[in-house]
């Protein structure tokens, strides 16, 4: 992870244009804040992935986000629409209308969001590995896709320590961070929290159950039962009637689901911009007092 950020680090200079695909059901948590550091001054396009899968009122609204903050435009592709994403080597060249030189495009995203799909069908042939698993890329390529735009591939990147909880839980339901970093009762809560008091009939609907007590834990039981995830006595196996819940919003199988909107990720950032500041409190206490001890000694 260190060794590929180190990387991007180092070819930036020779980029023009930052193209950063993130998840549409997710587009601020599937966001790379190392990047938005690196980037400078240059021009980036969002790239929303699997729109075919997200609320389309949502992903309305994160591009119209997208395009407030610096730099910024955004683009809602699906990979069954070639076409939409086609226009992205002509949203790039465009930034440079009378250059000579081909434009470098750095194409960078988080594990599993559809990039090596998207290049190549932009490079009409298979450059890029692609894969259902995370981290598929494993090293930086560069392809001449025409128009006099090359791209450079990164390996997918996540970024070290993940403030936000709940972004981390968001990666996890989409399947961005692998399987062994949450557990899926763990993630499966999070989506049937969610889901309850988001979009409740979508659960009645695919499993028939009912939703009046909308607590997580209750919903993933009754999931369960429905299914027939039993183990000894009867009890519910939470671990598969979780996996039922995750594979089937993986799948589609609720519905166009978005987890977040721009509303939602304000409130959130506020609360750790507080819990950043209340730790660095705390280090500067504690360094007084180190300071303190030592003055006494």
């Amino acid at each position: 992870m260190h060794k590929a950020q180190r990387e991007m680090r180092e070819v930036m200079p020779g980029v023009d244009v930052v193209v950063e695909l993130v998840d549409a059901r997710l587009p601020f948590s599937s966001t790379n804040p190392v990047l938005e550091e690196i980037r400078g001054e240059r021009p980036v396009i969002r790239l929303l992935t699997k729109r075919d899968l997200a609320d389309p009122e949502r992903t309305t609204e994160w591009i119209a986000w997208y395009r407030t903050q610096r730099g910024g435009d955004a683009l809602a592709v699906s990979i069954h629409e070639p076409a939409e994403i086609r226009r992205l080597s002509k949203l790039c060249r465009d930034y440079y209308p009378d250059r000579r030189e081909p434009v470098v495009v750095m194409v960078a995203g988080i594990p599993n969001v559809g990039k090596s799909s998207v290049i190549n069908l932009l490079a009409g042939r298979a450059v890029a590995k692609t894969g259902n698993e995370p981290a598929v890329t494993r090293q930086q390529q560069r392809i001449a896709i025409g128009n006099d735009v090359v791209l450079l591939d990164t390996p997918g990147v996540l970024w070290p320590n993940l403030e936000n909880a709940m972004g981390g839980l968001r990666l996890a339901a989409t399947g961005a961070i692998r399987e062994t970093a949450l557990s899926h009762y763990e993630v499966a809560l999070y989506l049937a929290g969610f889901l309850a008091d988001d979009l409740p009939g979508r659960l009645s609907k695919r499993y028939g159950i009912d939703t009046t007590d909308t607590r997580a834990e209750v919903i993933v039981d009754a999931i369960g039962r429905q299914r027939g995830c039993l183990g000894v006595g009867g009890r519910v196996d939470t671990d598969r009637a979780s996996r039922v819940l995750i594979n089937d919003f993986r799948a589609g199988a609720l519905g166009l689901v978005t987890l977040e909107t721009p509303a939602m990720i304000e409130a959130e950032m506020a609360v750790v911009e507080q819990e950043r500041e209340e730790k660095a409190a705390r280090k500067a206490a504690r360094k007084a007092r180190r300071k303190g001890d030592k003055a006494e000694q």
